[in-house]
């Protein structure tokens, strides 16, 4: 389990610092990795191990997250674990296949389908709290979070946004509701990218776990003030992250 790249010390307190950062975002919107991702790029890991060894600390904070929101009753382990299953082999697929060809494809896509998010957030009357008739039920969402856990495992950004609006809009789920089962379904994607990445030497672990601790405690106090404050604190956080998501990865493509 030893790191396959050397990284001064000091980086490890500062990364886990933001990593604490990014868990609060993370837990209460998604889009943690608008930080965390061009943070870990400007140390000089090479792209793939950015990805693998965010994943590690992105697990860590996504299961406290998770935990949090069950405790809080909003969604059910049992109840929720196939569509999790799905959603774990949907991941594994796409992290296998992001080892061999490059995702920069997907760069032109994913910013049209964040601002889709976002339009979506602030003009849906559904994006609250209030529960709604759902157009597919748990099976029937199953090979949408599956496409989803697809798209995490192949390249990940956006993807806690694209399960939470969809669990709103499909399966007629409250805002928060829908952002507690978000995050359990969003583990199972995370462990099954951390198995590829970590069987390809392509994950920092020390680093991933100093991180995870840090992206554990942000986690904590997302999910509290998440729970507390509901759709009022869910929604504007969700359309900023999704905007700033969506601009960032507008500007890094014509960056170069």
């Amino acid at each position: 389990m030893l790191d396959p790249v050397q990284l001064d010390l000091w980086l490890y307190p500062a990364l886990t610092l933001v990593a604490a950062l990014t868990g609060v975002v993370d837990a209460i919107a998604g889009g943690g990795g608008l930080l965390m991702m061009p943070i870990l790029l400007t140390t000089g890991l090479p792209p793939h191990v950015v990805l693998g060894t965010n994943k590690i600390q992105s697990s860590f904070g996504t299961g406290m997250a998770a935990w949090r929101y069950h405790r809080a009753g909003l969604f059910s382990f049992r109840q929720s674990a196939p569509t999790a299953i799905v959603v774990f082999m949907g991941a594994l697929a796409g992290s296998l296949t992001i080892q061999q060809i490059s995702a920069d494809a997907l760069k032109l896509v994913v910013p049209v389908l964040l601002i889709g998010v976002a339009l979506y957030t602030i003009f849906s009357p559904s994006m609250s709290d209030a529960e709604r008739h759902g157009h597919l039920g748990e099976r029937g969402y199953m090979p949408v979070g599956a496409s989803i856990g697809f798209y995490d495992g192949f390249f990940g950004p956006g993807a806690g946004q694209f399960f939470a609006t969809t669990l709103v809009a499909l399966r007629g789920l409250g805002l928060t509701r829908a952002t507690g089962l978000t995050k359990f379904i969003n583990v199972s994607s995370n462990i099954a990218s951390v198995i590829v990445f970590t069987i390809g030497g392509q994950a920092m672990w020390v680093l991933g776990l100093c991180m995870g601790a840090g992206a554990m405690t942000g986690a904590w106090i997302g999910s509290h003030y998440a729970t507390r404050f509901g759709a009022r604190l869910i929604r504007p956080l969700l359309v900023t992250c999704s905007i700033g998501l969506t601009a960032r990865l507008i500007w890094g493509w014509f960056a170069g």
